[in-house]
């Protein structure tokens, strides 16, 4: 990894060079004079300071015996150009406050970015540049650089800004930290903030995000992103290794009558050769809210069979198992729908970008580690987050997609 306050002693080596090759002048005008100076095409004053003078100005400023605004270092471009952005811009500025690194702490002149990163790219053997269209004139300040030193400059590709749905938070840096220093996100990777550091911990793998993004195409014009291609590329690679799971939101319990002691449903429906998972009944499932039938109604509960749900004159409201074969559901229509057993069930909180869900999922969800990635049937993906040490505690998990 290359930091830059490693390196400032190279960009101070690279910009005596520069003021050598009658490159660069030291300016001591105050920003907004030489603003008006700037965009009316008039020359600072300083601009024809003799190489030596501007050289000791420069280690003046490396020895930091000036103050912040105090002197700049400029490179000298063409004070005519059409655009006034690129006339004479500075290449070093004085800084008062220490760098929060003890190893550069010291420092006072340091490179601006367009300067910095212009030597760097050349000197790692930088080809191709992938930038922001926002960015169009740093490859041009940069090109007045490398044209002193003789440099061939890198191919520039400009992608313009790409803007994605499915977020109520804006994809701005500034926005974004101001919600987590006030605490409305929990940091950089709660699952409603649009950054990668979310989507890693919501389990959306890198290369599905590559794959999307490279689909779009280099555009000059802003583009939309679809999460819903992201989460499409990301369950092609999910998909295939993610065994299933039952998780249960806001379940109602409801006692079964009759019917196996247990279900044993395939980890995978693609890979019967994985085995199948042992899902106790007892003596009541827990079924989501809005699957609850009406009365005298069949449901199938997945895995296990189908059962009709009684009201008795007396007594509780249960499920009945009717011992119907599959073709109550391929013939009649009977629906199928999940469930956990009430009273071995493992509690699961889960997050998602419409904030956290409370649920209940199969006893066996306990064998799973943080960073697993199972498929809730009927909800979607998940990736786990956390596991407590105590069982009967709940488990964090993070909702990836459909």
């Amino acid at each position: 990894m290359i930091r830059a306050s490693d390196r400032v002693e190279t960009y101070y080596d690279h910009a005596r060079e520069l003021v050598d090759l009658g490159g660069a002048y030291t300016c001591s005008c105050e920003a907004g004079a030489f603003s008006d100076m700037k965009n009316s095409g008039e020359a600072c004053p300083h601009r024809e300071k003799d190489v030596e003078t501007v050289r000791e100005e420069f280690e003046a400023m490396v020895a930091g015996e000036y103050e912040s605004g105090e002197m700049v270092l400029r490179v000298r471009t063409d004070i005519d150009h059409k655009n006034p952005a690129l006339r004479d811009f500075v290449a070093f500025r004085m800084i008062d406050t220490p760098h929060p690194r003890e190893e550069a702490a010291e420092y006072r002149a340091w490179p601006m970015l367009d300067f910095q990163s212009g030597i760097d790219d050349h000197l790692t053997g930088v080809t191709h540049i992938i930038r922001g269209i926002d960015l169009q004139d740093s490859a041009k300040r940069q090109r007045f650089v490398y044209d002193y030193f003789g440099w061939e400059y890198p191919e520039v590709v400009h992608w313009g800004k790409i803007q994605i749905d499915a977020y109520d938070v804006k994809m701005s840096t500034s926005t974004i930290r101001s919600l987590v220093e006030s605490g409305d996100l929990d940091g950089w990777d709660d699952p409603r903030a649009p950054t990668l550091a979310s989507v890693k911990r919501r389990g959306i793998r890198g290369e599905a995000v590559v794959d999307a993004i490279v689909e779009l195409g280099t555009s000059t014009s802003d583009v939309d992103l679809a999460m819903s291609t992201v989460y499409a590329k990301n369950r092609e690679l999910v998909d295939d290794e993610s065994d299933r799971r039952f998780l249960v939101r806001d379940g109602a319990a409801i006692p079964v009558e009759g019917g196996p002691d247990a279900a044993h449903p395939p980890l995978h429906p693609d890979h019967e050769d994985r085995g199948r998972r042992d899902i106790p009944v007892r003596d009541a499932v827990l079924v989501e809210l809005e699957d609850v039938p009406d009365v005298g109604e069949r449901v199938w509960l997945k895995g296990y069979g189908c059962v009709r749900y009684e009201d008795p004159v007396d007594g509780e409201a249960s499920f009945v198992f009717t011992d119907d074969d599959i073709d109550a559901v391929r013939e009649e229509g009977v629906p199928v729908i999940h469930w956990v057993p009430a009273a071995e069930s493992v509690p699961v909180t889960l997050r998602t970008m419409d904030g956290d869900v409370s649920g209940h999922a199969e006893p066996s969800f306990r064998d799973y580690a943080p960073d697993d990635v199972v498929q809730f049937e009927r909800v979607g993906f998940a990736r786990v987050d956390s596991v407590p040490e105590d069982a009967a505690e709940e488990h964090v998990a993070y909702y990836t997609h459909p």
